[in-house]
């Protein structure tokens, strides 16, 4: 059935991710009878945990984090960057959790990017020869494979491409050589290292492109890929749709902090493209989401980093290879500021993990930063300030190394903390006066049923 609008909930993390999107967009679909999940941006790097109301636990990659419900369908756009055998790891693991239907209820834009085995070996090799400068990459290549789309269009693979084994193989073999050619390590033939070694014998092997062909032929076998025109089909017979975010606006490709940034959009624009293109007459509510304390997934800037709440804090997300660990802070006020000052305003916000606050005695939180960055009016260069900064902006126009200046600079902000009763109600009112606008929904835990709604959403 055609109906006449439908209602788009876009869900945009105002952090460095892991802000609780995926337990948010699992709320979302059960609460507000959405049958369709958007990705939107991202790709197989994210990590959305959702605990069903029976207590089955899956980290959410690529599959939409509505998939517990029973029909709800994922479409990932044109906007994600696919990491096909990874895709079909993920669907054996949710059907063993007796989710049967899985693949037929997930779709692939033909015009999304796909990464290669060459993508994600060159991303480890990057990260291996950075050494202690790591950027604080996920490891999965994502950034490689967006990279080449801008770089070399002409050979990206896109999903599209996976049934044309000719053309595939092609692209397989031009990306291998670009590759092997431009890396740190071309040329070098006495890599002792053995994780380095490992990775470089890929972009070696001239049987990697069969064996990831034939390892990943279920993609096409499944009839996984489509026109755009499916997802438009979707829309127009949706009532409501949640458009799931991946990664965090503070790690966004233009408004984070370089290096250690992603490739992608984090904002809400793709999604509002897609609706705007798809769906014109859409309603749309923007949900900003943040958790009720600061974190952070491998390297970069957390100015109010501290080890205090660390061991009271209930977490899915742990030390991996490459991101290494989880690090948290207090509440950043200045962070959270910036965030929506680059993202827009939101329709509503919502506060996760607040159930961490039956833990504390007192909850900190950061309105105001010394020695922030600031730049110089007259010079147009980036310095700390020594006054108290509540607000700060990166302009757009900043080369890469006046951007690593400001991330510099802000790394070494010294964040001026205030204390507050860790009572729910009081550390609400407090966040909503920070931040300008209320606070709409919270959640006390790891399921739907640990999230309430305390203001209508727009």
């Amino acid at each position: 059935m055609l109906l006449s609008t439908m209602r788009a909930y876009v869900i945009v993390d105002l952090g460095f991710g892991d802000s609780g999107k995926g337990l948010l967009t699992d709320f979302l679909v059960r609460t507000q009878n959405a049958g369709v999940v958007v990705r939107y941006n991202g790709g197989a790097q994210a990590g959305h945990n959702v605990v069903d109301l029976n207590g089955r636990h899956h980290t959410f990659a690529q599959f939409g984090s509505g998939t517990f419900v029973p029909g709800v369908r994922t479409f990932l756009s044109r906007h994600v960057v696919v990491h096909p055998g990874a895709l079909l790891v993920e669907g054996d693991i949710l059907e063993n959790l007796g989710l049967p239907d899985v693949f037929s209820r997930l779709k692939i834009s033909e015009q999304a990017l796909i990464i290669t085995p060459f993508h994600q070996a060159a991303n480890h090799i990057r990260e291996l020869v950075r050494g202690d400068n790591r950027h604080g990459s996920c490891g999965v290549g994502v950034g490689e494979a967006y990279e080449d789309s801008i770089n070399s269009p002409n050979d990206c693979v896109r999903a599209g491409d996976l049934s044309d084994l000719p053309g595939l193989k092609r692209k397989l073999e031009s990306i291998r050589e670009r590759k092997r050619s431009e890396l740190p390590l071309s040329g070098c033939h006495n890599i002792n290292e053995a994780t380095l070694k490992r990775e470089w014998e890929i972009l070696e092997n001239h049987g990697v492109i069969d064996r990831w062909i034939d390892s990943i032929s279920r993609i096409t076998r499944l009839d996984m890929v489509k026109p755009d025109g499916l997802l438009q089909n979707w829309l127009s017979r949706s009532e409501t749709v949640v458009f799931e975010g991946a990664q965090g606006v503070l790690l966004d490709a233009v408004a984070g902090f370089h290096p250690h940034t992603t490739w992608s959009d984090c904002t809400g624009r793709n999604a509002l493209d897609i609706i705007q293109t798809m769906a014109p007459d859409s309603t749309i509510v923007q949900l900003g989401v943040l958790r009720s304390h600061a974190v952070r997934h491998g390297n970069g800037p957390l100015p109010t980093e501290t080890n205090d709440p660390t061991g009271i804090i209930r977490e899915h997300n742990q030390l991996n290879e490459w991101q290494g660990p989880v690090r948290y802070g207090w509440f950043d006020a200045v962070m959270a500021r910036y965030a929506l000052r680059v993202a827009g305003q939101m329709d509503g916000l919502a506060v996760t993990h607040m159930d961490t606050l039956t833990r504390l005695n007192e909850w900190k939180y950061c309105d105001a930063y010394i020695g922030g960055p600031q730049m110089d009016t007259a010079t147009g260069l980036i310095a700390p300030s020594e006054q108290k900064l509540k607000h700060f902006h990166s302009p757009e126009n900043l080369s890469l190394v006046e951007r690593e200046k400001h991330t510099q600079v802000l790394s070494n902000a010294r964040p001026v903390l205030s204390t507050c009763v860790a009572n729910e109600n009081r550390v609400i009112d407090q966040i909503a006066s920070l931040l300008g606008q209320p606070v709409n929904l919270v959640s006390r835990g790891q399921t739907a049923s640990d999230v309430q709604i305390l203001r209508p959403l727009a």
